[in-house]
């Protein structure tokens, strides 16, 4: 046990663990002041929109159902993502051979806990589109509290898998075992984390899959019968097709980097997988650019939220410069940024729709 605590190298810098693995990632100083900026850029939209997503959940009563519960659970797995993003670029390049070691495990841990909390809740996401849709529900009956045990669980498995490389499963005591792309991390550890990624995509893949055609096919059925009212935008199928966009861009902005690490676990020596690291990274930021986007592209209440939102914060930064405002009460509409039908309307509307 003493021999092999000898061999351990948990006080060395990553410079020494990069030189073990002979990686050649230097920087242009001028490229990368430009991803720097730029990077910047896509986090403070990162940060901004999925706060503002957020915000749109709780404040609107149209959106406290579980299904968009878990959709703030998402964007609050992105905004995650855009720190870790933001953590990642200001210790890269020659700062990244100078970090400890634990400095490492938090950079690389605060990027897997994001992704895997994205996952994770696009998966439960998928499970309650798939019940609801079963039951030809616009959402489902899940309570509050069954809702919020499936966020803490999402969160309890992320931050485990995110943990699991300084937990032990690193190559810190073994260099032979090392990485390219994580130069502490198992090879072993890549392969495990890749694959059951990927398996978990192709299982969503399937349900929304089987989700999209039962849907269709109750579609054709009821079109006939319903005068229209089966297309109206508060149906099951508009909110599958949100998700499934959601889930689109999620598959193709992580797959080539999984399919990248899974590579080098392998030990793909032409590979030459150092090359696609940034492009790739870069890949990863845009899909959490993207999910605000393709809420309020897809969704016009949500749209309609964040307008209401960004009028009741410039109402009350004018209200700031003014000694008469204390005087002036707001209206429902800026206090909650809700539409004015009434929650009761809104559920006997669905019922009605349902029923028919």
């Amino acid at each position: 046990m003493a021999q092999q605590n000898q061999t351990c190298h948990y006080n060395e810098s990553m410079g020494f663990f990069y030189n073990n693995i002979g990686a050649d990632d230097k920087w242009d100083k001028t490229q990368l002041i430009l991803v720097q900026v730029v990077g910047s850029l896509f986090c403070c939209f990162i940060l901004v929109s999925n706060a503002m997503v957020i915000a749109a959940v709780i404040t609107n009563k149209r959106f406290h159902y579980p299904f968009y519960y878990l959709l703030a659970n998402l964007a609050a797995s992105d905004f995650l993502a855009g720190i870790a993003y933001v953590y990642l670029m200001f210790n890269t390049g020659e700062v990244s051979r100078q970090l400890t070691v634990k400095g490492y495990f938090i950079r690389q841990g605060l990027l897997d806990i994001s992704l895997s909390a994205s996952l994770s809740n696009l998966l439960v996401i998928a499970l309650e589109r798939y019940i609801s849709v079963m039951n030809w529900k616009v959402h489902s009956n899940l309570t509050k509290r069954r809702v919020t045990l499936l966020i803490v669980l999402v969160w309890a498995i992320s931050i485990l898998m995110g943990a699991v490389p300084s937990l032990g499963w690193n190559c810190i005591c073994n260099l032979s075992d090392c990485s390219q792309l994580a130069p502490i991390f198992s090879r072993g550890y890549l392969v495990f984390w890749s694959a059951s990624n990927l398996v978990v995509f192709l299982v969503m893949v399937a349900i929304y899959m089987r989700i999209y055609t039962y849907v269709k096919k109750k579609t054709s059925v009821l079109m006939p019968h319903t005068s229209g009212s089966i297309n109206r935008k508060r149906t099951p199928i508009k909110l599958i097709k949100t998700v499934m966009v959601v889930l689109g861009a999620f598959v193709i902005c992580w797959t080539p980097g999984l399919v990248v690490l899974l590579l080098d676990g392998l030990n793909c020596k032409s590979c030459n997988v150092m090359k696609l690291k940034r492009w790739l990274l870069l890949l990863a930021v845009l899909n959490s650019v993207m999910n605000p986007c393709i809420y309020s592209y897809k969704d016009e209440e949500m749209w309609t939220t964040f307008k209401n939102l960004m009028r009741c914060i410039g109402n009350g930064t004018r209200r700031q410069r003014s000694t008469k405002a204390n005087a002036r009460p707001l209206s429902s509409g800026q206090d909650t940024g809700t539409s004015h039908l009434p929650p009761e309307e809104i559920k006997n509307d669905d019922q009605r729709i349902l029923k028919t």
